[in-house]
Parts: C-alpha cells; sequence; structure tokens
C-alpha cells in the first residue's frame, strides 16, 4: 500500500480523537492545582480608580506584578505607533473584558465568587467605535494625535487613467470572532527544581509565545518552558501571547510550585478576547468596454482594536490589503490609501484567510459589477483578466510572484461544473415560478509558506528562516520526528510521516511527531500563514535525506559492497539488502560493525529548509455558488457549491479536502451568520452562541471539490499552502450569488454578513 507523498491515508491521529483519548489543556490535572479567574473591565474606555476586595481573598493587580513589563508588538513600518498592553490593567482599560485583577481559588467557582464580591471604582470615559469616524479622534492612547495605528500607501498617480466604465463601491466586512471548539487555557507551575516555569497552554505557535513570556516576566528563556498538548482549532485565534499567560506566569512563580489552571469560558472569549476581520473598502475598478481592468484604486480601513497583538502587531492586515488586493488579476496600475485605527473593541488578529478574504469580497464583487455595466458574463470578464499558464512564473503589479499554475482552466472548470452557460434559463424559468435564483463565482489566489523577505518587508518582528526538523532513528528502527511548528487539526502527524516515508520508507506507523514542546523541539515561528506543508514538509524531508546519505555508506559496509544504493527502505547490493531498522539496531546495539567514523556521526541531524525563493506558493482557486433568496424573508439557501483547487501535489488528498472543507464552512459563516457588533459605548452585543451565529450542519451545503495539480518549483515536493484557501472565496462567491439572484431588480448587498436583515434591506 502507498505511504508516501501523493497516498490518500486516513489520518493517524484520529484513532485517538474518536476514542476520546486526546489530551487538551483543560484535561490536565496536577495534585493541590488551584484556580484562577479574573476581573475584567465592566466598560470599554475608563479609568480604574480602585478596588476592594474580599477580606482574605486571593486578589492581584497590577499594582503586585513588580517588574513585569507590558506586551508589546512593535513593527518596522515607518509611522507605526507602538501599544503598551499590561497584563492587568495600569490605571486605563481600553475594552470590555481587559483585565483588572486576578483571584486565586480552590475551585473556579468559588474564584468566581470572589469576583462578583469585589467592589470596582471605575471612571468610564468616552469610547471609539467607529473606525471612519473616530479615526481622528479622541485618541484611546496617551500621546497619541488620532487613533491612526499605522497609514500605508501604494502610491501610482493613476489620474491619466481614460476608463469609459468605472464602477466604486463601499464595502465593509463584520467583525468576528474566531470560535474554535476549544478555548484558551493554561495550566502553570513553577519547577523549583530546574528554576523553571513550565506552562501548557493551548498554542500554536509555542516558541514564539515562550520568548514574549520570558520577555514580559525578565526572565531567561531557559527558564521558560512552554507546552502545547492537543490543541481544539487555531485559526489565528491561539497564535498570540495572552495578559492571561504573562499575569499567571507572574503568580505561579510567587506561589512557588502550586500548579494554576485558568480555562476561558465562552462568554470571555466571545466578550473580552481578540476578534477578527473588521474591515471598510472605498474601492474603484477602471475598465475598457470591454471589461479589461486598466487601473484598481482603494482606500481601506482595518478595525485594529485597542492593542497591538503580539507577535503579528496591528499593522498586519493593513499592510497586506495594499500588497494583495489585485488578487490573482493583470492589474496594469494600482494604488492604495490603508488606516490601521484603535478603537475600545479587542485587538485584531489574522484570521484563517488573513486580509485575503476581505480583499477578495472587496475585488470580486466590484468586477461582478464591472461585467453588469460591460456586459458579459462574470465568467467572461475574469477570463479576460487572468493571467494565462504561459505567463507563469507571473509579475504582478504588488510584485508578487505566482510560482505556477493554469488560473483561466480553473475557472473554466468551475464554470462547466455549475453548467454557468445554461444557467440563465434557468434563472428565468425560476423568476416565472416566483423564486429568486443566482449565480456567483470567485477567483483568487493565496500566498502561503511566504518567508524572511516577505516578512521583513511588512515589518513583522518574529520573522521566519529556514524551517528546522530534528530526525532520529531509534534502536528499534522508528523514526522521532522534532519540529516545531504545531498541528491543530492539519493531519500533521500524518503528513510529515508521509514526507519521511518518501524519503526513508520508514513506515508511517513508525515514524513519531513531536511537537508543541519547546524543550524537545527546535525553535520556529510556529504554525500560521499556511506554511507548514511546503515549511515542515520540506525539512523533514531534508533531515530524512541526511539520515539516508548517512545510512548509505553504513549499509554498504554491512554488504561489504561500496556500490550500495537505497531503494523501498534498505540500502540493496544485488539481491542483498539490509533496512533502514537493521542498520540503526547496529549502529544503537553493535557499533563495532562500523567504522569509527561511522560511529560518531550519527543517526540524529537537524536541518533546516527554505524554499528555492522565499516569496512563498500561490495555491489558488474558483468557487462557483448557487443560491435562493427568499424575498419574504431574506433568508439565502445554498443550493450548489463547487470549488476547483490547485495546492499543487498533495502530499495527502483526503487532508487537503478536509482542510477546504473547514476552511469553507467558515468562510459560509463569514458570508452569512458571524457579527461580533458592539453599542456605541463599546459593548459587545454577541456575548454568547445564542447571539453569535455559527453556521450548523444544515447551513453547509455539499461541497464538491475538483482538484488541479500543478507542481510548485520552489517547494520540495511541488505542493502548495492552502490551509487557508477554503476560507478565503465563500463571502465573495455567495454574495455575488445573491446580488446575481436581485440584479434584475437594481439592488445589491454590500456588507457582510448577508444576514436576513440586510438581504431585506437590499430589496427594500
Amino acid at each position: 500500500m502507498k505511504q508516501g507523498v501523493g497516498a490518500a491515508i486516513t489520518r493517524k491521529e484520529d484513532d485517538r480523537f474518536l476514542r476520546g483519548r486526546g489530551k487538551y489543556v483543560g484535561d490536565i490535572q496536577l495534585p493541590n492545582m488551584r484556580e484562577v479567574a479574573f476581573l475584567r473591565s465592566p466598560v470599554a474606555h475608563g479609568v480604574v480608580r480602585g478596588l476592594r476586595a474580599p477580606q482574605g481573598a486571593m486578589v492581584f493587580t497590577m499594582a503586585d506584578l513588580s517588574g513585569v513589563l507590558p506586551i508589546r508588538a512593535p513593527s518596522a513600518l515607518p509611522g507605526f505607533r507602538r501599544t503598551d498592553q499590561w497584563p492587568l490593567a495600569q490605571g486605563r482599560v481600553r475594552q470590555v473584558g481587559e483585565p483588572i485583577a486576578m483571584v486565586v481559588a480552590a475551585s473556579r467557582a468559588e474564584a468566581e465568587d470572589i469576583l462578583d464580591a469585589i467592589i470596582l471604582d471605575i471612571e468610564e470615559l468616552p469610547a471609539a467605535t467607529d473606525m471612519l469616524a473616530h479615526r481622528a479622534g479622541p485618541p484611546i492612547h496617551e500621546g497619541w494625535p488620532d487613533n491612526v495605528v499605522l497609514q500605508a500607501l501604494v502610491e501610482d498617480d493613476i489620474s491619466d487613467v481614460q476608463a469609459p466604465i468605472v464602477i466604486r463601491r463601499r464595502l465593509r466586512t463584520a467583525r468576528q470572532h474566531m470560535a474554535p471548539l476549544e478555548g484558551r487555557g493554561v495550566v502553570a507551575r513553577w519547577d523549583s527544581r530546574l528554576a523553571q516555569l513550565e506552562m501548557h497552554t493551548s498554542s500554536q505557535m509555542v516558541h514564539v509565545t515562550k520568548t514574549g513570556l520570558a520577555e514580559c516576566l525578565g526572565l531567561p528563556e531557559s527558564a521558560v518552558r512552554i507546552i502545547s498538548p492537543d490543541v481544539g482549532g487555531g485559526f489565528g485565534y491561539k497564535g498570540i501571547l495572552l495578559q492571561e499567560e504573562v499575569a499567571i506566569g507572574w503568580l505561579a512563580r510567587k506561589l512557588g510550585g502550586t500548579p494554576l489552571r485558568w480555562i476561558e469560558d465562552r462568554r470571555e472569549g466571545l466578550s473580552a478576547q481578540a476578534n477578527c476581520r473588521e474591515h471598510h473598502y472605498d474601492i474603484t475598478v477602471h475598465a475598457g468596454l470591454d471589461g479589461t481592468i486598466l487601473a484598481l484604486d482603494c482606500e481601506a480601513h482595518v478595525d485594529s482594536g485597542a492593542y497591538s497583538a503580539y507577535p503579528f502587531s496591528a499593522c498586519l492586515e493593513a499592510a497586506q490589503i495594499g500588497s494583495i488586493l489585485p488578487g490573482p488579476y493583470v492589474v496594469p496600475r494600482f494604488r492604495c490609501k490603508t488606516w490601521s485605527v484603535a478603537t475600545n473593541k479587542p485587538p485584531i488578529l489574522p484570521y484563517r484567510g488573513v486580509a485575503r478574504t476581505g480583499v477578495c469580497y472587496a475585488l470580486e464583487t466590484t468586477l461582478d459589477a464591472v461585467a453588469r455595466a460591460a456586459g458579459i458574463s462574470p465568467v467572461e470578464l475574469r477570463l479576460r483578466n487572468l493571467p494565462g499558464p504561459e505567463q507563469m512564473p507571473y509579475l504582478n503589479v504588488t510584485k508578487k510572484i505566482f510560482d505556477s499554475g493554469d488560473y483561466p482552466e480553473a475557472l473554466r472548470r468551475a464554470a462547466e461544473a455549475v453548467d454557468a452557460e445554461g444557467f440563465a434559463e434557468r434563472q428565468k424559468a425560476a423568476r416565472e415560478e416566483g423564486r429568486l435564483i443566482g449565480q456567483g463565482f470567485a477567483v483568487f489566489c493565496e500566498q502561503g509558506a511566504h518567508g524572511t523577505s516577505v516578512y521583513h518587508g511588512w515589518g513583522i518582528p518574529f520573522v521566519p528562516g529556514a524551517e528546522p526538523c530534528q530526525a532520529r532513528l531509534t534502536p528499534d528502527g522508528g523514526l522521532e520526528l522534532r519540529v516545531g511548528v504545531h498541528s491543530h487539526g492539519q493531519g500533521m502527524e500524518t503528513t510529515l510521516a508521509q514526507v519521511a516515508h518518501e524519503i526513508l520508507g520508514v513506515p508511517v506507523e513508525r515514524v513519531q511527531l513531536i511537537h508543541g514542546d519547546t524543550a524537545l523541539t527546535p525553535y520556529s515561528t510556529g504554525t500560521w500563514g499556511s506554511r507548514c506543508a511546503v515549511m515542515a514538509g520540506g525539512a523533514v524531508a531534508e533531515a530524512c535525506m541526511e539520515l539516508r546519505n548517512r545510512l548509505i555508506p553504513m549499509g554498504a559496509h554491512l554488504l561489504q559492497d561500496k556500490d550500495a544504493i537505497f531503494a523501498d527502505g534498505a540500502v540493496r547490493a544485488g539481491a542483498a539488502s539490509v533496512t533502514v531498522a537493521e542498520i540503526a539496531r547496529t549502529f544503537h546495539r553493535a557499533p563495532q560493525n562500523l567504522t569509527e567514523a561511522m560511529q560518531a556521526q550519527g543517526l540524529e541531524c537537524t536541518v533546516g529548509h527554505k524554499t528555492a525563493r522565499d516569496t512563498g506558493t500561490f495555491s489558488y482557486a474558483c468557487h462557483a455558488v448557487e443560491a435562493e433568496v427568499d424575498a419574504a424573508t431574506g433568508h439565502v439557501t445554498l443550493t450548489r457549491y463547487v470549488i476547483v483547487e490547485d495546492g499543487g501535489v498533495l502530499l495527502n488528498p483526503l487532508i487537503a479536502d478536509g482542510q477546504v472543507l473547514g476552511g469553507t464552512a467558515q468562510g459560509i459563516g463569514t458570508a452569512l451568520f458571524e457579527e461580533m457588533p458592539y453599542d456605541t459605548g463599546g459593548q459587545p452585543l454577541a456575548s454568547t452562541l445564542a447571539d453569535y451565529m455559527l453556521p450548523g450542519a444544515s447551513d453547509v451545503p455539499d461541497i464538491e471539490i475538483l482538484h488541479m495539480e500543478t507542481p510548485s518549483p520552489i517547494s520540495r515536493f511541488g505542493q502548495k499552502g492552502i490551509g487557508e484557501s477554503g476560507a478565503i472565496g465563500p463571502p465573495a462567491a455567495i454574495v455575488n450569488a445573491i446580488n446575481n439572484a436581485i440584479a434584475h431588480l437594481g439592488r445589491e448587498v454590500t456588507d457582510l454578513p448577508a444576514t436576513p436583515a440586510r438581504v431585506l434591506a437590499a430589496l427594500a
């Protein structure tokens, strides 16, 4: 049975998950463990005058945390304004839910009872809640002239562009919450024997968390160990250093050995923790009469919330807008001005798809309006503006290098699958029956596994270099792989084992992946940016190749044939062979049978990997949707969903499908359901799952995935990153389908999510 690259084998890790044997932070029980709860700000903006706690209660404020530094996420981009995010509020609070005090008790219920008994004296201040209205102030941070965290400009004077078609749209995407199945959680203790803080935390970037925590606590990094066990979903939410982690880290050291636990409840997550996606676009497309794009002009705002989250900072979303807004198209002229605006809301984070979801929505819905103005189909308009396969690698207007692919073919396959040519007749027949049906498309590319030059250019404080892997053959012929990335649903325990099998032939079941522990794994910036299949996959391959290069002379020595070769998991010389397991057993248990030089070389190595260009791989896809709009209720039903996806060479097609399907479900949430609204005082209006609407099983249709596999010329096996792809296309494709259904009425939906209320408002 094929087990290597390209094999559609089931996930190794599913055996423990399906049997309930996974281990999450909430499952960890330590002797004499105490529970922590946080007193959180009830107002969005205010000055803390004081608090009075019950006598005898263990309550700590920032005044107790002597020597602890604030969380700071600077950016190297010119004009960026830094924020100080204290673990517990120092004088002023800037968002509802900001931690003010920390309570320790024998149980969470007792800790919450103490919280309820605390008398808090807080003076409420006016809140900045709208990034457009409050961009100029009043400033929420002392010493700032306004609320602009960063202003960026991609300058191209397009005033000389003469375009017969000029389409302008103002579009808004809603603020969202990432809502993983498992929230954040921390279990920490101070190991006095090792003089080390040991913290279990639900994180997708353990080494980055370790560095940030050590900096805030004033500890050497050797005094901090971060362990992240099984993680129930990340999506960017598990990719930052938390105020709670810093505060509990300090307390664990102070209490000298007493284990502490804090498990985030859903209300804390929804009302107090990080959000994502809140963008506003004022976008204009200049086009010829045939629909050819001549220029693209945009002014965009991103609501960054109150603080700059560590490590990505508040600038990442806006910085990306200016570089990826042209999408996959040939855009000759481009101007873009962006603002990151601080408001009295939780910090914004890079959620699955990062800025691409909003950018795709803004561009693709505007292009449909261009197609209507040009009198051509949305499919034809896109075909006229996509680069062809003969242009690859294609350098676009913002200097992105599309590494490979056939973008028009992906669109053609999607259009054929949903019978785009015959849809007008079906739509006409439905209207005669009083039904509103529409068809929508979205084409996009996803830059994944981009590296040093890209993130250095964006001013990110953690710039990835070569991704490391440590590979070790055990005495019984098993293979241990130690990687700094972390799996939180991507199936890396399987795919990375498949890569190792491809090189060494070790059975997948004999490959053990060790990850999520800073004491056991090489330093890495972690899991984000659709990088693991490409970067960690390449690192595993390189480390296994290094082991293979060491195994060949050992096997040749044992076979007494210097011309022996490696094939099918063994060193072979004619009919004779010696397996990897046999060589490993000899090396560890009978070294006298090898030369001194071979003994010294070892069967353990750490190797780093970078792609041939660190500008990233570019996967791409076309989403095609059919939807029915109920004119009486505004309800939207998705009746057909087709995705044509090109992720290069798929390490495991089953896992690739799972990634695309999961992302698409989240994208449907962005399109139709998910919204984190705030009132004018900065109070969150969706602090429970009764108010924050997530898509259920009945809201996600059967999704058909058609794969193209155009190898990337810059990755180890031709693979590309596709972890975020599914979440990018749905809002644009779905709203284009809605607007196609109501276009004959002269109506249009512009803001996300396209809730029944917004659809009815568009129809009114």
